[in-house]
């Protein structure tokens, strides 16, 4: 607060005059209970129901008091060059690509791996954008996991929480039934986990299975998601996708010939965001990129420079309405064409 002692004549303005009842204003503020309230508000850290009990008015005229104080320069309010900075990045980024929000972290700072910090984030984004009766599908994945196990503990009324793939004997990072049961349990809501494998034997097989009166009702479900939360993977030789136990690389290399950068939701998708289809989407129990684009509410989290270019397609195609990344990949992200 500049200006915070007396009020100086050179401001442009006269002392208010306090209201018939008011508290004396201390002789050190020039008798001026515009600048009273501010250092009380700004300097002392009241609270505005503070502020009016010490000057003796309501609480509404210490809202008309700050709001005088701006107005006539006693506080001047900045924004940190570096906030404003990111601020200013994420922006871009979600002009760029038509998201509804970006949230970015700093790349460097914390020693924690960058899928935790990324975890960490998009708990406090998932947390601000749930809302009651929501039908929240999970995918899978390292930076899915550490998010489900940053979510706070708090009730979430009506609130249903929904594999959206299949699940596979792998590691605990390509567990979409964990990353599931985990964020239910962090909500307090109920749990609609997928029991099928990721990948059956045949087409015929899975058409079977996902015939069953069971399987369909779960689809439906899965369906009328309202929001969803996955993780975006490259395709390098130690990808995510090939390390989980999903697929093998050899399995892989078909989808990388056909013009692949990334996997979203076990699905593979080019530069562009299109998706490239090859022999395991045909035996394959989970949601497809259509499906994933039809749910309103899309939060990815990813970053990390090995996934760049994947998620720059998974947000050309339309995947994403809101990001979670790392400033590097943001600045990066506005650099690929």
């Amino acid at each position: 607060m500049e200006g915070r002692t007396r009020h100086d004549p050179e401001d442009g303005g006269r002392p208010a005059a306090p209201p018939r009842g008011a508290n004396p204003v201390p002789v050190e503020f020039g008798g001026d209970p515009v600048v009273w309230a501010a250092w009380l508000y700004y300097e002392d850290s009241l609270n505005q129901s503070e502020v009016a009990e010490r000057l003796g008015v309501s609480r509404a005229t210490v809202v008309n008091y700050l709001q005088e104080a701006r107005q006539r320069g006693i506080v001047r309010i900045s924004i940190a060059a570096e906030a404003l900075g990111t601020l200013r990045l994420s922006r871009e980024v979600a002009a760029r690509f038509g998201l509804q929000g970006c949230y970015l972290i700093p790349t460097s700072g914390d020693a924690r791996p960058l899928h935790e910090r990324l975890g960490d984030a998009g708990a406090r984004v998932l947390a601000e954008r749930l809302a009651p009766n929501d039908i929240l599908g999970v995918s899978w994945g390292r930076t899915v996991l550490s998010l489900a196990r940053a979510l706070p503990h708090h009730d979430m009324p009506g609130v249903t929480v929904v594999q959206v793939t299949g699940s596979e004997v792998g590691t605990a990072a390509f567990s979409p039934e964990l990353c599931t049961s985990i964020l239910a349990n962090r909500l307090g809501a109920r749990c609609v986990n997928l029991h099928a494998p990721a990948f059956l034997s045949t087409q015929a097989v899975r058409d079977i299975l996902l015939a069953e009166p069971a399987l369909v009702r779960q689809f439906e479900l899965i369906r009328s998601c309202t929001k969803i939360v996955y993780g975006v993977a490259g395709l390098t030789e130690d990808s995510m996708v090939f390390e989980s136990g999903f697929m093998s690389r050899k399995d892989g290399l078909p989808y990388i010939a056909a013009g692949a950068v990334g996997v979203a939701i076990g699905r593979f998708f080019d530069a562009s965001g299109a998706p490239v289809v090859g022999s395991h989407d045909s035996r394959m129990v989970g949601v497809s990129l259509d499906e994933l684009r039809a749910i309103p509410e899309r939060l990815c989290v990813a970053g990390g420079p090995d996934k760049e270019t994947a998620v720059a397609g998974a947000l050309r195609g339309g995947y994403a309405t809101h990001l979670v990344t790392d400033e590097k990949t943001a600045r990066r992200l506005l650099e690929l064409r």
